[in-house]
């Protein structure tokens, strides 16, 4: 049922790919982990990204020590279901105001005008791609 892994499977990759939240941890040094859900997509190749402030508290914690990890679970109602996955974040300052957008559309339905102003606004700020090279993947179905 739980299986350790360095890639993602098809199959990973389509439960990935729903409009799920997932739980963001980062190495916090001696504090411990704090998740935080978050949106997030995951690419082709295996990675996790997704957008935040360059000023945020996850980007100044990859900063300090790289090491990240992110769960997603299936939601109530459907057969248990969870992924998670660690590796080395990275800090990159291209393509996030597009990730943003591409995420809103996922998350909120591609014509939601009544969030049009809140994706405006995100769009208005700096944004940066946390994206998190996946080393290891754990799953769970039951």
């Amino acid at each position: 049922m739980s299986t350790d892994a360095y890639s993602l499977t098809a199959r990973d990759l389509a439960f990935l790919r729903r409009p799920l939240h997932g739980f963001l941890s980062v190495a916090g040094g001696p504090n411990p982990p704090q998740p935080r859900p978050v949106w997030f997509e995951a690419t082709d190749e295996g990675r996790i990204q997704l957008f935040t402030g360059p000023d945020s508290l996850k980007v100044r914690r990859v900063r300090r020590d790289p090491r990240a990890s992110i769960v997603v679970a299936a939601p109530v109602g459907e057969r248990e279901r969870w992924l998670s996955l660690t590796g080395r974040a990275t800090v990159e300052g291209d393509g996030a105001h597009e990730l943003a957008a591409r995420l809103a559309a996922r998350y909120w339905g591609p014509d939601e005008p009544t969030r049009a102003g809140d994706l405006a606004h995100i769009l208005a700020e700096d944004q940066v791609r946390l994206v998190i090279h996946t080393e290891t993947v754990r799953r769970f179905e039951f």
